[in-house]
């Protein structure tokens, strides 16, 4: 009898020290995220939820190479990851395969308002939610405040009045180049792009319809203004090479008079040491006469595995990491773009960033990437064709005439 109590609470007590375990969130992040989100979210989280941990697996430097890792695990079978970091692009092609768990039931639609909607759209695929936003991206036209003022100069509108303002300073020896965009063959070029056909009114495809405009007049237009820049000496010619931070490089050395890039820019222009601090201004993207401008619309956020064997644990995570207590801690230590609407104007959060209203503007005027299962390979021939078209090795009218064909092929459509 003796042994069998001593058994027995030696079993007991193996159980309550299982029990008593945290559970343990598994989640792979992007490199360079890893420190902020540990340090941050992920930290402030585990303290109000002792019983849960959140274990980090910190991937390569390139969201490529992350969404390659998320989608070989799940490939594989069952997945060892509970929270899944997505980068706005992936989430019709996880939603699709079945691997994020829906999301639509759990959060009511005032909580959604609380984030700009465009953010949340990029969350949804077909009827449901598979995506809360932590953080936001916004393409952005940069330009040297100082010298348009200098000049007489008011900030461009369209993309001729960018043409002529940066060939006046150019004339004028202040800039050796005008404009500097990203235009290797990489994803890099289609966010670009799609702020250019935005502000034609044109549309790469329709994630409703799946209907392509890449051979339409506007979108021929688009890759016309584009090569312009090169042809009359505004871009440098080897722009066709450049991504983020090449342009970055070449604007904050002094020799650009307009950039287009991400919010990221503007802290490392202000920099103490910088050459460019304090003279640099930012606006939307410019546009033709009677159309709008675009953004890009970029950023990152949660989802949970459809196969985690803690749904509920995870969903906890993602309702803490949606709060705006949360949200604005990460904010402030961080930096990064907010993507719930009262961030950008929160007091606390202008005093350190007072460019965010002007963010807020800027992101309200956000464009989606097609929301389509087959993105990937849709961008792929885009890349190929644009960068065909900009290096002269196309027209441009050959060259969305074949991008638009490729992408109907993809997507099953056989229209004219």
């Amino acid at each position: 009898m003796l042994l069998f109590v001593l058994s027995l609470s030696i079993i007991l007590t193996a159980w309550i020290a299982i029990a008593q375990q945290p559970v343990v969130l598994n989640t792979l992040i992007l490199a360079p995220d890893v420190k902020d989100l540990r340090a941050g979210m992920f930290q402030d989280f585990e303290k109000e939820n002792p019983g849960i941990r959140i274990n980090v697996i910190e991937g390569p430097n390139a969201a490529n190479l992350i969404e390659d890792l998320y989608s070989s695990a799940f490939l594989l079978g069952e997945s060892p990851y509970d929270l899944v970091l997505l980068d706005i692009i992936w989430t019709p092609k996880f939603a699709a395969a079945g691997w994020l768990m829906d999301l639509q039931n759990r959060v009511s639609p005032e909580e959604l308002k609380a984030f700009t909607a465009q953010d949340i759209e990029a969350g949804r695929y077909r009827d449901g939610l598979y995506r809360i936003p932590i953080r936001a991206d916004v393409g952005i036209l940069y330009y040297r405040e100082d010298l348009l003022k200098a000049a007489g100069l008011k900030p461009p509108e369209t993309f001729q009045d960018l043409i002529q303002a940066s060939q006046t300073l150019q004339k004028q020896d202040k800039v050796d180049w005008g404009y500097v965009w990203q235009g290797r063959q990489y994803e890099g070029l289609s966010a670009m792009f799609v702020e250019v056909l935005e502000g034609y009114g044109g549309f790469w495809v329709n994630s409703d319809t799946q209907e392509v405009g890449l051979d339409k007049p506007e979108a021929i237009q688009a890759v016309q203004f584009l090569r312009s820049t090169i042809e009359k000496g505004i871009s440098p010619p080897g722009v066709t090479t450049y991504i983020e931070e090449d342009t970055r490089r070449l604007f904050q050395s002094g020799q650009v008079a307009f950039l287009r890039n991400w919010p990221y820019v503007l802290p490392l222009a202000n920099e103490k040491g910088s050459q460019l601090r304090n003279r640099v201004a930012i606006k939307p993207m410019v546009h033709a006469p009677g159309e709008t401008s675009g953004a890009c619309l970029g950023g990152w956020g949660f989802g949970i595995s459809s196969n985690s064997t803690h749904k509920e644990e995870a969903w906890k995570a993602l309702q803490y990491f949606m709060s705006r207590e949360a949200q604005k801690r990460f904010i402030l230590g961080a930096g990064y773009v907010p993507s719930r609407k009262e961030l950008f104007t929160d007091p606390d959060v202008v005093a350190k960033y007072s460019y965010f209203p002007e963010l807020l503007q800027i992101a309200q005027k956000a464009v989606l990437r097609p929301a389509i299962p087959q993105y990937a390979q849709a961008s792929d021939i885009l890349q190929r064709y644009l960068s065909a078209a900009l290096s002269n090795r196309m027209s441009p009218e050959q060259a969305m005439e074949a991008a638009a064909k490729e992408t109907r092929t993809l997507l099953g459509r056989n229209q004219a």
